[in-house]
């Protein structure tokens, strides 16, 4: 793998990530423009995909929170994986982050001291189904992050309690998490897995519907729920208080339920790096 290639077009992702809002979040939040009735609500819509605007002509950042990095990498069969590999993504992210003027937000959980651009998160998985390597690049913000949630249902939940759940969830997060909101759910695996598959459903094409039946109900119906509680957006009520809601579930042991939640501000930001594996 080319390593310049690499520094480069992450830190290209880094800069687009920041600076351009997903085109499936804006086709939603034109759409919840476009059915809001309420005037304050449709308001802050309207500045909400104003600031989406200005931001990706003047290339600056969407919000004044650049987050946390977190980097989700995918490595097909024929990529040589090693650590001056991830070693160079690091050293990309934390570029992208200087030269393109982003925030520095990093710092120890405990002492805090001065602020860095140094401490991406990354995720290594590897895929048959692809050539070549695929990074994605996810700043995530704490005003959202911090409101994610972990419930280690019994085996015998029902549906409705994992939905009341997730709705509580979103309840609690309430206008200080910026909504309307993308509400990220993992259903499975362990405590860290469910709340990693939350994460990674906020990856997922947010305009389209779940290609798996029973998930795409569930969505469908926590969409209704939580727009039902008329947080709106900016919390000043109105109809759309989330734009989506996207579940990915995995295996679990017969005697637990894990199910975790992660919701995004409107500015829901990530970008794409696909790189060939050269000689």
């Amino acid at each position: 793998m080319n390593m310049t290639k690499v520094k480069r077009e992450v830190e290209k992702a880094v800069a687009k990530a920041s600076f351009d809002l997903r085109a499936d979040v804006t086709k939603l939040l034109k759409a919840s423009l476009r059915s809001e009735s309420k005037k304050q609500a449709k308001q802050a819509l309207g500045w909400i995909l104003e600031n989406a605007r200005i931001a990706r002509n003047q290339q600056i950042a969407i919000c004044q929170d650049t987050g946390l990095p977190i980097v989700f990498i995918e490595a097909g069969v024929n990529v040589k994986v090693s650590a001056s590999l991830i070693e160079a993504i690091k050293l990309a992210v934390a570029s992208g982050y200087r030269k393109n003027y982003l925030r520095p937000s990093v710092v120890d959980p405990l002492l805090r001291g001065k602020s860095s651009y140094q401490g991406m998160i990354y995720h290594l998985d590897f895929s048959s189904k692809q050539k070549g390597l695929k990074i994605t690049i996810f700043p995530k913000g704490f005003g959202s992050e911090n409101k994610s949630a972990l419930r280690m249902l019994n085996p015998t939940a029902t549906i409705k309690q994992v939905e009341d759940f997730i709705v509580e969830s979103v309840k609690a997060a309430g206008p200080e998490s910026c909504p309307p909101f993308v509400v990220g759910v993992g259903i499975g695996g362990t405590s860290d897995t469910a709340l990693l598959l939350a994460k990674e459903a906020l990856l997922e094409k947010v305009d389209k519907p779940n290609q798996e039946k029973s998930l795409n109900g569930l969505e469908r119906r926590l969409l209704k729920r939580i727009n039902a509680l008329g947080i709106g957006p900016m919390g000043l009520g109105g109809k759309c208080t989330a734009l989506a809601v996207k579940i990915k579930k995995a295996p679990t042991h017969i005697a637990g339920l894990p199910i975790g939640v992660n919701i995004s501000c409107h500015a829901l930001r990530s970008a794409v790096v696909r790189l060939k594996e050269e000689g």
